[in-house]
């Protein structure tokens, strides 16, 4: 078989993109409580590369990957060209030191997850980034093209998705689980109900600040994350003029500022799908650091309206689309 490139473009809803997203709220919970617990060791380099089947799939591959990209080598013991290529990606997982894990999937024995990734031959190598699946390529390809794959893989992964890599320390024994280096989280409930108070009161820079400590000590604090989001869009929103914002966006559609404002006026009025759907088509409309702001201000609003309401879940793939 031929190596196939595939496109980065090729963004597939895996299952459900609210599976994933699920599966990465509980990723980001069993984070927190780690922190809290005084945080885990670093990998060891033998845990980059693990062997994953159906019933451990969402734990090791879905829920990891909101914390690193899982690259899946779909493979059998009978074909020769898995066994010129899976020593190469074992090899570069561990050069990688950590940038993305590598998860092993026998197809005779995982048929299930062979039909749910539409596999049609092996080998066959793909990648999940915070719950959305890549392909990658197909056969058995050169390491020059795998590199520069994992590359754009890495690259997407840090600056879509925020998402940097594990901590890997060659002293440590196999079978280690890596945890962030935060600060172990404390109570939180003064601060939570101080920012509720200012939200109440009108006082949006105070809620602000308030959920702002809290995050600085918990960044996975999912009440704070959703508090956070709501108060600054009341508090960019104080004193617009909203003739003047909507006939500025209506005269200016690939103006980025101008649609972003545009955006906020409309999820605050409650136009949750048309705030979603000015930022998409700004989008593809705009580039440059413009196009990234937009980005940027359509994942905060997915932070107001709740990552596992539909409208959500939709804009996320028509995002994915756009950016892909």
């Amino acid at each position: 078989m031929q190596p196939r490139n595939m496109s980065m473009s090729g963004v597939v809803d895996l299952a459900a993109v609210k599976a994933a997203q699920e599966a990465k709220a509980k990723a980001e919970q069993a984070r927190a409580e780690a922190a809290r617990q005084g945080g885990a060791g670093a990998l060891s380099p033998a845990d980059l590369v693990i062997d994953v089947d159906e019933a451990g799939f969402e734990r090791d591959v879905l829920q990891r990957s909101a914390e690193v990209p899982v690259v899946i080598d779909f493979w059998a013991e009978w074909c020769q060209p898995c066994k010129q290529l899976s020593p190469v990606l074992e090899r570069l997982a561990v050069e990688y030191n950590g940038r993305f894990l590598l998860a092993k999937i026998d197809v005779d024995a995982n048929q299930m997850l062979m039909q749910q990734f539409g596999v049609q031959g092996i080998p066959a190598v793909f990648a999940v980034v915070a719950g959305q699946a890549l392909p990658l390529f197909q056969g058995a390809a050169g390491e020059a093209q795998i590199r520069e794959t994992l590359d754009q893989l890495v690259q997407v992964a840090e600056q879509r998705f925020g998402l940097t890599g594990l901590v890997v320390d060659p002293d440590a024994e196999p079978g280690a689980q890596a945890g962030p280096a935060t600060v172990p989280a404390g109570p939180y409930d003064a601060l939570l109900e101080a920012a509720v108070q200012a939200l109440d009161a009108g006082d949006f820079g105070g809620a602000v600040q308030a959920y702002k400590n809290v995050l600085s000590d918990d960044p996975a604090n999912s009440e704070a994350k959703l508090g956070l989001a709501q108060a600054e869009l009341l508090q960019r929103v104080q004193g617009m003029d909203p003739q003047a914002v909507r006939k500025d966006a209506a005269e200016k559609p690939a103006d980025a500022e101008a649609q972003i404002a545009a955006a906020d006026l409309d999820l605050v009025g409650g136009h949750v799908e048309d705030a979603f759907g000015r930022l998409i088509e700004t989008v593809q409309r705009t580039a440059g650091d413009g196009r990234d702001a937009v980005r940027r201000r359509l994942l905060e609003l997915f932070e107001v309206v709740g990552t596992d309401d539909p409208r959500v879940v939709g804009a996320r793939r028509a995002l994915a689309r756009a950016l892909f």
